[in-house]
């Protein structure tokens, strides 16, 4: 890994009953501690992680906080929150290391697209993001509204389209207009997601690809630890960093997604030399 290095999509999951699993779940994982979240960053070279609250735990960013706190140099945050949070709330949240809200629509727990402005509005002054977890096949409709959103929009997986579509697909390419045209970034991100093939997943290769010519410079990666809601097992984050070189096959082009990109939009400042 390069000097400086984040892993820029991770979950931290807990158990009842210090910590809740919302009724409305779509599925029930198995535990993902913030001590085996910091022991795969420490494996893998990561200088640094972005955490982003998980739909199982719905707007209780309580664990997500916990590891936050143990480590706040070395880690941001990403919550869920509800249009009528207290603005006392946001301003913990923010100073606790949280830079962006996410909206979850694939799995259950999450909060609607109907409030995609009113949180946007909410989150602006504090220069957060809006992340979002949605199936790019819709996106053609929902892209006028997040082209007037005040606030960047980070899609999460690459857009999550199954990779059997192809980049010509008329929601790819909308992504990639975004990326082109408005305040937006994507997550290299979530192979396994997209794919309809075996590991090393070559099928989503054109994606990755098609995203890094499009804009590079608005481009993270993230391991998606602990892989949940997936068939067949955990994939390791190893073999998932050795992907990152087929996605993006320049290795100046590749640290700079994983450290120069990152840090700018998670605000972690330059890396240390």
């Amino acid at each position: 890994m390069p000097a400086g290095a984040v892993d820029c999509h991770a979950h931290v999951i807990g158990h009842p009953p210090r910590h809740p699993l919302a009724a409305e779940r779509s599925y029930t994982p198995p535990e993902a501690t913030p001590a085996a979240y910091r022991a795969m960053l420490g494996a893998t070279g990561m200088s640094g992680g972005v955490l982003v609250q998980v739909s199982v735990h719905g707007t209780d960013n309580s664990l997500m906080l916990e590891a936050l706190g143990a480590d706040p140099a070395r880690l941001r945050g990403v919550c869920v929150i509800a249009p009528d949070v207290a603005d006392r709330e946001l301003e913990a949240l923010a100073a606790a290391g949280v830079v962006g809200a996410r909206f979850n629509v694939l799995f259950g727990a999450g909060i609607g697209l109907e409030q995609l402005e009113r949180i946007g509005a909410r989150v602006a002054p504090l220069g957060w993001h809006i992340q979002l977890l949605v199936d790019v096949r819709h996106l053609p409709e929902l892209a006028p509204r997040l082209a007037r959103l005040p606030v960047p929009v980070v899609f999460d997986h690459m857009g999550h389209l199954p990779a059997s579509l192809g980049v010509a697909h008329q929601g790819f390419q909308t992504l990639l207009s975004l990326l082109r045209e408005h305040d937006c970034w994507v997550k290299l991100s979530g192979a396994y997601r997209l794919s309809e093939t075996a590991p090393p997943y070559a099928d989503t290769i054109p994606f990755a690809r098609a995203l890094v010519e499009t804009r590079p410079d608005r481009l993270v990666w993230g391991s998606d630890w602990p892989q949940v809601a997936i068939r067949g097992p955990m994939p390791n984050v190893g073999d998932l960093l050795d992907l990152l070189a087929d996605w993006v096959p320049e290795a100046a082009m590749r640290d700079r997604i994983l450290v120069a990109n990152a840090r700018r939009l998670y605000g972690f400042g330059p890396a240390e030399r």
